[in-house]
């Protein structure tokens, strides 16, 4: 469990990260759906199986969820698979704080790189990217190169 620091907060904000467990598909996939079920490109099974495959980290404040990121491993980069922030939990970090815990995560694994696939058209996801230390190494594909874990 991480506890983490937010904007204007002196000290420990009450946003926590730990993994996801078993009983946190539904409701992971309840939130995703009902903000991004009506999108272009939107898959039930895709986000499903990510989120019962993929390494899952789960942000919650005052022990509600208020978002989470799905990562695929492999022997080379991890994979951002999804990054999702739960409605009522913008602009408060919780973006921010999943893609660094995922990074330091990736780092503890010895993987070269995070690398993330982003839409040609989601100008906010490509720009938070970005302003996060990623560089577009293809169309719609972001990476960012990871120190070596010491």
């Amino acid at each position: 469990m991480s506890r983490t620091e937010g904007p204007g907060h002196p000290g420990p904000s009450p946003l926590d990260i730990e993994p996801g467990a078993e009983g946190d598909v539904r409701l992971l996939f309840g939130l995703a759906r009902a903000v991004f079920g009506d999108r272009h490109g939107w898959s039930d099974r895709r986000v499903l199986m990510s989120l019962e495959r993929d390494v899952v980290f789960v942000a919650k404040e005052h022990g509600q969820p208020a978002g989470y990121v799905a990562l695929s491993l492999s022997d080379g980069p991890t994979v951002v698979e999804q990054l999702f922030v739960a409605p009522g939990h913008e602009r408060r970090g919780v973006g921010h704080s999943l893609l660094a815990y995922a990074e330091g995560y990736a780092i503890a694994r010895h993987a070269p790189a995070l690398r993330v696939v982003v839409e040609r058209d989601n100008e906010p996801a490509r720009n938070f990217y970005r302003r996060s230390g990623f560089v577009p190494v293809e169309a719609e594909l972001f990476e960012l190169v990871l120190p070596l874990a010491g």
